[in-house]
């Protein structure tokens, strides 16, 4: 492999790195935050909620800023910003800096994220199984800060600020890195930038974005509420805590094998079937008053699988980077918006009920649909008519078009 493509793959591993730090960084802490603070739980979960819906309100602007200032400048600032959102909280602690942070920051990530997926298609035209590189390295952004807030924490003499503002380090390693990028301005070949736009009137584009959707809302549903459902369910808090490290580990094998496997077989059905049959499982566990430890394993491998493949379909049905940028800036615009109800509408549940069977309940019924998706979203008509097994996502193509590069 050259150095240019070993250098780019660095890239893309430490910016995907910075998509999770602001928002999982919080979540171990927010009890103290809410003690320090006097915030109410409602305030506090703003603080997870907030970054998930700017990344799907404003990811459909990362296209047409790209377009304006080039993939790579676009990423580069974005970084900065994040990196800046988040240093901004060792200044001092106050709800509305908090929340001020979450809202900018996210915005950041939202630019950031479906242009990495541009970056990936320009650079690596014919190897969309390259994203397993960006979604491996931001679940390990996200087990980073999830596991070591809470010690530099304690190591801190209990300052928040430090325990929050601390990765913004990541940032700005990340921001040296494309900064040599961001200097080449990323013009194409012809000197003449081509023009993202958004797949709005394309079938698949919003099958692929409903698909997002409920992935999205399975993954932080899970994340959110997969600790409490243990305690709630008799397990000790840091029973309930090594479950949600566990979930989250598993997730990084899967999500680096997951994207090969697909561009391998040429088809992404199966793989993707068998992911939600994986979460289908842990939450049948859960149900049924299962131990917990095998439904964690299972809904781990589920969604660790599903992620990646979430990203890389868009960036298969895309022939060029600003196709890939369009197509990932609407998938995972309007998929995080849908995915960020997913939370909420399992906490509301639990607050009506007093338990998590009805919420249960609801994420078995989301992955029947997902998987009903799945299979219409990878099965194509013939001009006459005939339904065809095998999958239209792109990834057939590119897999095809690389053999012939190699030939």
């Amino acid at each position: 492999m050259k150095m240019k493509n070993i250098y780019a793959l660095l890239a893309i591993g430490i910016a995907a790195m910075n998509l999770r730090p602001l928002m999982t960084s919080v979540a171990p802490l927010l009890g103290k935050i809410q003690e320090e603070l006097g915030m109410s739980g409602a305030t506090a979960s703003l603080l997870t909620t907030i970054p998930v819906l700017c990344m799907g309100l404003f990811a459909p602007l990362a296209a047409k800023i790209g377009d304006r200032l080039g993939i790579e400048r676009t990423i580069w600032a974005s970084l900065l910003l994040i990196a800046a959102m988040t240093g901004l909280r060792g200044l001092g602690s106050s709800v509305w800096l908090l929340i001020l942070t979450a809202i900018v920051g996210g915005i950041g990530i939202s630019l950031a994220g479906p242009l990495l997926s541009a970056f990936i298609k320009k650079m690596f035209p014919q190897r969309p199984a390259v994203i397993s590189i960006y979604s491996a390295s931001m679940t390990v952004g996200a087990a980073l800060a999830s596991s070591l807030s809470v010690p530099v924490y304690e190591q801190s003499g209990d300052h928040l600020n430090v325990a929050l503002a601390g990765w913004a380090v990541l940032g700005v390693v990340a921001a040296v890195f494309w900064s040599g990028f961001a200097k080449r301005g990323g013009s194409s070949a012809s000197g003449v930038r081509a023009r993202s736009v958004l797949p709005l009137r394309n079938r698949k584009a919003f099958q692929l974005t409903l698909f997002f959707g409920l992935m999205s809302g399975m993954f932080y549903s899970i994340t959110a509420w997969i600790a409490p459902m243990a305690v709630d369910f008799g397990y000790t808090p840091d029973q309930a805590a090594t479950f949600l490290t566990l979930f989250t580990l598993i997730q990084i094998p899967v999500s680096l094998t997951a994207p090969s496997l697909v561009a391998k077989l040429g088809n992404p059905r199966a793989v993707l079937i068998a992911c939600a049959l994986f979460e289908l499982a842990g939450i049948g566990m859960l149900l049924l008053g299962l131990p917990m430890l095998p439904a964690v394993i299972a809904l781990g491998l589920g969604a660790g699988g599903l992620f990646p493949l979430a990203l890389m379909l868009p960036i298969a049905e895309a022939n060029t980077p600003e196709e890939a940028g369009g197509w990932s800036a609407m998938t995972q615009g309007g998929g995080y918006m849908i995915g960020a109800m997913g939370p909420l509408t399992i906490g509301a549940l639990h607050d009506a009920s007093g338990h998590f069977n009805g919420a249960l309940t609801v994420m078995l019924l989301a992955i029947i649909a997902m998987i009903a998706l799945q299979w219409k979203m990878t099965q194509r008509h013939n001009p006459a008519g005939e339904k065809e097994t095998r999958s239209t996502t792109g990834v057939e193509k590119a897999r095809e078009t690389q053999i012939r590069s190699r030939n």
